[in-house]
């Protein structure tokens, strides 16, 4: 049998998914669809200085690596596992699922028998353990440039224990859903991560959503409580959160399910003795000092704040008063961590939900090898929290490995999944890359849809700044056509840093490459919210790059193409996406609806998980073909993806297809 051994999915202007990939003989790593050999011509490889520290160094260690993931699970798995704290350890195998509809029940089970806290694998670890408490975990840049802050780890274990101590005296308990409507604060993670200490399923809804979003997600997940902020800026325009959350609450109250109470952060308006509103965020005395700048804040209008004494809570006036300390809620290891919210082909959000300890080892995994992460690097994804992308790969991985990172209202453009509180070209076209060399940071990671506006504008605005301490570069949320990454990779890496393009799905919680993102423009592919994390990546020391392709799949991933009675294909044929196995990371069920998940992901082909819609399973056939000799996929066409998304007069998306 012909191997699969390497992909490419990509949107066209038709809306189906393409699958680019080529094949190989069956050889010595018969069973997987990896090649022996890897190209020498035409391809981009990472400097000497990278490749000699990495973690993964060849590609050879990567085949080595690779097969172990498939074949003794147990073993590669346990050896990451042991890096963490397990309060006990699990027993039995280390994953256990059933794929096929047919022999009963689907599930995924990781790590059965292990009791562990996710917050305390991020913070307590990385303060008691590893001797981090000193070390920046955010440095936080605001819309405005001179509008920033810097907190370490020990600070962010003190405001996450303080939040934790206030969502208890709430009521808030295991089990309990919080909702969570936020901008880029280092708030929103205080408060994510504090629902994960105390074993409460966060549910973050993207602060770009209209109220109907917010409304429908809240009454879905059956939310006890709402954390919101009043408002923040992207760019010169004023987004006043609070009005959109109150009016989102209405709706709620009319449907005869309300909210009882909502926590508002001040995060723009200052104090006013005239006013009812509680006290201002800044100056804040609880997270840390403030970086000195040489630039001065913008002076803005205050944004009016509603304010219902029966409803709303003051963030700082709770804060203030809480304690330090708040011991950790253990929890079983498929104990809920979180729900994420995607549309399927009705339009009712489906809530993707992800459990503890396997998504806690695939982010933190993939963030390290894929980013080759190293102690000393200054790691930023200009992602949105309200992402899985920002969820994965802003909180949950950077944290798992102490990693510093730069925490950014600035984001990448609608309909990325990068989005910060403001814009990229906000004040000016050069502000991403001034931040770049104002943290000096090592590892970047943005969307094309970023890429190709910056690109509009030339490579000056780029080279005003120097860059020299970036050492990795990654794509994420959409396909990245092969102009673009060249552009990517000369101008702003300067042909010396490689480029991650990763492929992910919302519902697997790690990489499936920038083309996963497709239910949002074509429900084509599971959105990357139900992946949790990279499933077809490169590896920037060990795969040889091409403009275009996602190359392989990371550890666990086993990909196939099917025809339409379900056989596995070789050779150019149209076909389905599927996955063999399930990766740790995977998304567990639909929160409320497992007949949902069901039906949608495994119904059509029992045995497979299948990366499509089953409502929607003839536009979701993906073409494959073979597009050239060697064993690397090559893209020679134009991702075609539309770079607006419908805002309404206050610049919020009332909905998107999917959630990256």
């Amino acid at each position: 049998m012909r191997l699969f051994t390497a992909f490419t999915i990509k949107l066209t202007s038709e809306r189906t998914a393409r699958v680019y990939h080529t094949l190989s003989s069956a050889s010595p790593t018969g069973g997987t669809m990896i090649p022996d050999k890897v190209p020498e011509e035409d391809v981009y490889r990472a400097p000497h200085d990278l490749v000699q520290g990495a973690h993964v160094p060849s590609f050879d260690k990567y085949k080595e690596l690779y097969l172990k993931s498939i074949q003794n699970p147990d073993e590669f798995w346990g050896d990451i596992a042991e890096e963490f704290f397990w309060k006990t350890k699990h027993t039995g195998k280390f994953m256990d699922y059933n794929f096929d509809v047919t022999k009963g029940t689907v599930f995924i089970r990781c790590m059965e028998g292990a009791t562990t806290n996710i917050c305390y694998n991020m913070l307590d670890r990385n303060v008691h353990e590893r001797g981090l408490g000193d070390k920046v975990a955010f440095y936080w840049e605001g819309n405005d440039p001179g509008d920033e802050l810097t907190i370490t780890y020990r600070e962010l274990l003190q405001q996450v224990c303080r939040f934790s101590n206030v969502l208890k005296s709430l009521g808030v308990q295991k089990g309990d859903r919080v909702s969570i409507y936020m901008p880029m604060v280092v708030e929103l993670v205080v408060a994510m991560l504090a629902c994960a200490r105390i074993g409460a399923v966060h549910s973050i809804v993207f602060a770009g959503f209209s109220a109907e979003s917010l409304f429908e997600r809240i009454v879905d997940s059956q939310c006890s409580l709402l954390i919101t902020a009043d408002g923040f800026y992207r760019g010169d325009k004023l987004i006043s959160l609070k009005v959109i959350a109150d009016e989102a609450l209405q709706k709620c109250r009319d449907k005869g399910v309300p909210v009882q109470k909502c926590i508002v952060l001040k995060h723009l308006t200052k104090e006013d003795s005239a006013s009812k509103s509680p006290p201002a965020k800044r100056p804040c005395p609880h997270l840390q000092h403030e970086r000195p700048s040489e630039k001065v804040r913008k002076t803005r209008p205050k944004p009016k704040v509603p304010w219902n004494a029966e409803v709303d809570l003051c963030w700082h006036t709770l804060v203030g008063g809480a304690s330090e300390q708040c011991e950790p809620e253990w929890c079983e290891s498929e104990d809920p961590l979180f729900i994420l919210y995607t549309s399927g082909s009705t339009g009712k959000p489906k809530g993707v939900l992800h459990t503890v300890s396997g998504y806690m080892l695939y982010t933190a995994t993939t963030f390290k090898l894929v980013f080759d992460y190293q102690p000393e690097d200054v790691y930023w994804c200009t992602a949105d929290i309200g992402w899985i992308t920002g969820h994965s790969y802003i909180t949950y991985g950077p944290l798992a490995n102490g990693a510093t990172s730069v925490l950014s209202s600035d984001p990448a453009p609608l309909p990325s999944p990068l989005q910060f509180e403001g814009l990229p070209t906000y004040p000016d076209m050069s502000r991403m890359w001034e931040i770049v060399d104002k943290y000096q940071v090592t590892k970047f990671y943005t969307a094309p849809t970023a890429i190709r506006l910056l690109m509009k504008y030339g490579s000056e605005p780029v080279q005003k700044c120097k860059r020299d301490s970036l050492k990795v570069l990654g794509t994420v949320g959409e396909p990245i056509n092969p102009e673009a990454w060249q552009w990517y990779y000369t101008v702003v890496g300067e042909g010396r840093c490689p480029v991650v393009d990763t492929f992910w799905q919302t519902e697997t919680v790690s990489h499936i490459r920038a083309s996963d993102i497709l239910e949002r423009a074509a429900h084509s592919l599971a959105p990357p919210t139900s992946a949790g994390g990279h499933v077809l990546t490169p590896l920037p020391a060990a795969t040889p790059m091409k403009p275009g392709s996602a190359t392989f799949p990371f550890f666990g991933v086993v990909p196939a193409i099917l025809n339409e009675s379900g056989e596995e294909l070789e050779g150019p044929n149209d076909g389905y996406l599927v996955f063999k196995q399930p990766w740790p990371g995977i998304m567990r069920t639909v929160y409320g609806n497992h007949q949902r998940f069901e039906a949608t992901y495994f119904q059509k082909f029992p045995g497979y998980y299948v990366t499509g819609d089953g409502r929607t399973a003839e536009r979701e056939k993906i073409r494959v073909r073979e597009v050239w000799a060697g064993p690397l996929g090559h893209v020679d066409e134009k991702g075609v993806v539309s770079d607006m998304v419908p805002m309404d007069e206050e610049g919020v998306v009332s909905d998107m297809g999917g959630c990256l």
